[in-house]
């Protein structure tokens, strides 16, 4: 360096000192070979491509017919462990089979590897799964997804993890209605998709505010689009990554971390004093779970751009999305077996993983292979199925102190007698608020004792299934359901987490009812056709969450989405490389929550695996599709 040259001037003599000083020269020289290296390092790991890639070639195929037999799905769905249906020679274990785990399993299936997805329920999906009670099917987590234009990376990520058999339908336009204020005094707001269309509508509901309504879409968009630098924290080196986080040069290169820090209702109170518009720029925070002043506007920007150009859902419902992985996986020699609770990832005394023990009936059944992916979450795999001593390793202790458990989920289903034209019911998604004060309807509501709050429920999203669905009427006809889905504090229902389903008792079964009768009076005073068609009614609380999904504390978006979760030494130190040798996390954790950031999170996790980017492999497969179709039209 230049200090170790001037001593070594200072004692050459006078012949030495009297030639021109070089340190400057030298120090910019070293300057630039650092950038330059740290530049070639970034490329390496941005870029590097040492593995095979998924998404090398199109796998599409002309859509099947619709199969609508469920035992038929059931025979891809609901298949059963059994020791003898493990197959031989396995490249990696999967833990859980919600779209996480069965991303990445589908990822490496495509390369020839042979992968086994444990599922503890009864059926694959997660929470894309579906159930049917009464002859009603319900979904319990795709209610609406975004970014599914044709040439959309994301959109052709799934058209490859499919094989283009998943059909998608669009919601209508408004495909959101946000509604503040109490009966008499509701004032109903549309949210329309289209980058043009949605300040346009906007404007017309709030004049005077165009300026405000102009700067939040120019500021969720830039906030939005800088998101791809969470992806490359997680998959450049550690060390790399903390230099930028540590350097500052993590703000001036991703708007998405620089606003991080700032919460939802920080930002969107400097744009207006409009308590509506306010409401309205926010309404969108329970799709990941955290109220407005306690969100990061980064995360929320997310959302808003996710939207932006439509809503869509799965035709033929959401368990159509397992069952077009699964055979994926099965083709190359792979497996999905359900009713498979892991009981713990088998670690040897190097403190590697090389396998996972089943529980069958009254037995341990030990499976092994070189690597173990966890989609059971951070809490799951780090408390629940490591064993006592690994733990505690300060590695493990130090992502867990990073986060914590996100709020509990309430969702009730409706089944209805009448179709959606009988009942006014339409594909799009309704967000209900008694008043536009969003941080203390919810707060208050979280903190008061669970029968005054199963009273006055302050959020309520409401969405009909069977309305978004153009294959509905087809195998449910005459029938129509809605999914109402809130929050619920843990501990309201904490004292029930070890009773049996159905079997908790009467007074479980109050607070239930408790809850579904003010939840429904609100909603058939919005949808008055319905009053006297409901055949069936049934709710899920936290506790049904950690039975159903094994939500440690019945959370439906993993670990908490608050300010703290976008800390950028966060993104480095939680990502798929865990601290114990070949067992890696896919998944809503490892990314963001959602359909869209679980999958994301296994786009990372197969980045980890394969040793290159796959979320670049997306982008350029994209590009390729577009630049083919523009041909095909010429």
């Amino acid at each position: 360096g230049g200090a170790r040259t001037e001593i070594g001037i200072a004692i050459c003599g006078r012949g030495v000192a009297s030639q021109p000083d070089l340190s400057p020269a030298i120090m910019w020289f070293a300057a630039a070979f650092g950038i330059l290296a740290f530049i070639v390092l970034l490329y390496k790991y941005v870029c590097g491509r040492a593995g095979p890639n998924p998404f090398a070639a199109d796998t599409r195929e002309p859509p099947r017919p619709l199969v609508t037999n469920k035992q038929e799905k059931n025979k891809v769905l609901k298949q059963g462990f059994l020791a003898s249906r493990v197959p031989e020679h396995l490249d990696a274990i999967v833990v859980g089979s919600g779209i996480g785990g069965l991303g990445v399993a589908v990822m490496l299936a495509k390369v020839g590897k042979k992968v086994l997805v444990l599922e503890q329920h009864d059926r694959a999906g997660g929470c894309c799964h579906t159930f049917t009670e009464k002859g009603f099917e319900f979904d319990v987590g795709i209610h609406y997804i975004g970014e599914l234009l044709e040439h959309r990376p994301f959109r052709c990520m799934i058209d490859q993890l499919t094989n283009g058999q998943l059909q998608w339908a669009s919601l209508d336009n408004p495909f959101d209605k946000v509604v503040l204020g109490l009966p008499g005094k509701r004032r109903v707001y549309p949210i329309y998709s289209g980058k043009k269309r949605f300040p346009e509508e906007l404007k017309k509901f709030f004049p005077g505010e165009e300026e405000a309504i102009d700067k939040f879409l120019q500021l969720v968009k830039k906030v939005g689009k800088g998101v791809w630098f969470m992806a490359v924290l997680k998959m450049i080196h550690p060390r790399l990554a903390k230099f930028l986080v540590y350097s500052g040069l993590v703000n001036w290169l991703s708007p998405f971390f620089k606003m991080a820090p700032r919460s939802v209702t920080e930002v969107v109170n400097k744009l207006t004093s409009n308590e509506d518009l306010r409401a309205v720029f926010s309404y969108i925070f329970g799709t990941y779970g955290n109220i407005p002043k306690e969100a990061s506007f980064s995360m929320h920007s997310l959302l808003v751009c996710h939207y932006l150009e439509g809503a869509w859902y799965p035709k033929g419902g959401a368990s159509e999305i397992a069952y077009h992985m699964i055979p994926i996986i099965e083709e190359a020699g792979g497996a999905v077996l359900v009713r498979a609770p892991v009981q713990r990832i088998l670690i040897n005394d190097a403190k590697q993983a090389y396998g996972v023990s089943v529980m069958k009936g009254q037995e341990e059944i030990n499976v092994y292979a070189p690597i173990v992916i966890s989609n059971a979450g951070l809490f799951n795999t780090y408390q629940q199925l490591l064993p006592q001593e690994v733990q505690t390793l300060p590695a493990i202790q130090s992502q867990l102190s990073m986060v914590q458990h996100g709020e509990g989920g309430l969702s009730i289903f409706l089944g209805l007698n009448g179709t959606k034209e009988e009942l006014g019911l339409r594909a799009d998604n309704y967000w209900i608020f008694p008043e536009n004060n969003l941080d203390e309807l919810v707060e208050n509501y979280m903190n008061a004792p669970r029968e005054e709050a199963a009273k006055n429920v302050p959020l309520l999203f409401v969405a009909s299934p069977s309305a978004k669905d153009p294959t509905w009427e087809e195998r449910n006809p005459g029938k129509s359901t809605l999914t109402l889905v809130s929050f619920a504090n843990y501990k309201w229902f904490e004292e029930w987490k070890d009773g049996k389903v159905s079997k908790r008792g009467e007074d479980y079964k109050e607070l239930k009812e408790s809850f579904i009768k003010s939840i429904l009076e609100v909603v058939v005073e919005i949808f008055p056709q319905i009053k006297d068609k409901i055949e069936f009614v049934d709710a899920g609380t936290p506790v049904t969450h950690q039975y159903y999904i094994a939500a440690p504390r019945g959370e439906i978006y993993g670990c908490d989405h608050g300010l703290a979760r976008f800390n950028p030494v966060l993104s480095v130190d939680i990502r798929p490389e865990t601290p114990i040798k070949n067992l890696f996390l896919t998944g809503q954790d490892v990314f963001v929550c959602g359909f869209a950031g679980a999958l994301a999170g296994a786009l990372t996790c197969g980045s980890a695996i394969l040793k290159r980017n796959l979320h670049l492999d997306v982008i350029n497969m994209a590009k390729a599709r577009q630049r083919d179709d523009h041909k095909k039209d010429q």
